[in-house]
């Protein structure tokens, strides 16, 4: 079953003062992602690769072209219901982790389920049910600068995945770990993606990760193509 579909997309910026060309980043680009298939994409530096999730994630529209989320037109949204899909159907996976310094781990994770108004003891039940996956159970009550690198990475893949999307997203989630611990955070990835059927696309330079997805994508002239 299709759980992502983008079709023909475009995206051009304006040009940055008169008399100078805008900038075409994607022309005709298209995706399908499968539930249970990991997609990677590779590229060059500028091609638009984090560009191209940010249009999958709603996060930016596209000059033309939709994008799909199940029965959803994501190109369509609202910002609020833009909002809503975000923490509905996607999990999203940044390099940085962008955890919130005063909390606890536990919270952090929690907190897709509780900036939506969910019951505040279920979902600190629920984190913790995360932070076990993630190899993380002993670590709940410290705060995200008590953790390492890799720590803080893994707690954001539980604080992507507290929500059950179908789609997780990730942009280039171990680019700043060293070699061992950006091994561990991919297997990690990996295994969640096999265990919850997700539809994952993985934004990464390390070829050799890419080449252990399912599919190897490069963004290539405004366009994907086979890697």
């Amino acid at each position: 079953m299709t759980i992502l579909r983008a079709v023909a997309l475009e995206k051009t910026y304006a040009p940055l003062s008169s008399g100078t060309p805008g900038l075409q980043l994607f022309r005709d680009l298209s995706l399908e992602v499968a539930a249970g298939e990991m997609v990677s994409v590779v590229g060059e530096s500028g091609a638009g690769k984090s560009s191209l999730l940010h249009l999958l994630a709603a996060l930016d529209k596209p000059t033309a072209g939709e994008v799909w989320c199940g029965d959803t037109n994501v190109t369509k949204l609202t910002p609020k219901q833009a909002g809503d899909y975000r923490n509905r159907e996607i999990g999203y996976v940044w390099q940085f982790h962008y955890l919130l310094p005063e909390f606890t781990a536990l919270e952090n994770v929690a907190m897709p389920l509780l900036a939506r108004g969910e019951n505040r003891k279920q979902s600190l039940a629920e984190a913790a049910k995360w932070l076990e996956q993630v190899e993380l159970g002993d670590r709940g009550h410290h705060r995200s600068g008590e953790l390492s690198g890799g720590e803080q990475q893994r707690l954001s893949i539980a604080r992507a995945l507290i929500t059950r999307p179908k789609l997780l997203l990730a942009d280039e989630p171990t680019g700043d770990l060293d070699t061992v611990t950006a091994e561990r955070v991919f297997t990690l990835l990996q295994r969640l993606h096999r265990e919850h059927s997700l539809a994952s696309v993985l934004v990464t330079h390390n070829l050799e990760f890419a080449a252990r997805c399912d599919r190897m994508l490069r963004l290539s002239n405004g366009r994907l193509v086979p890697a």
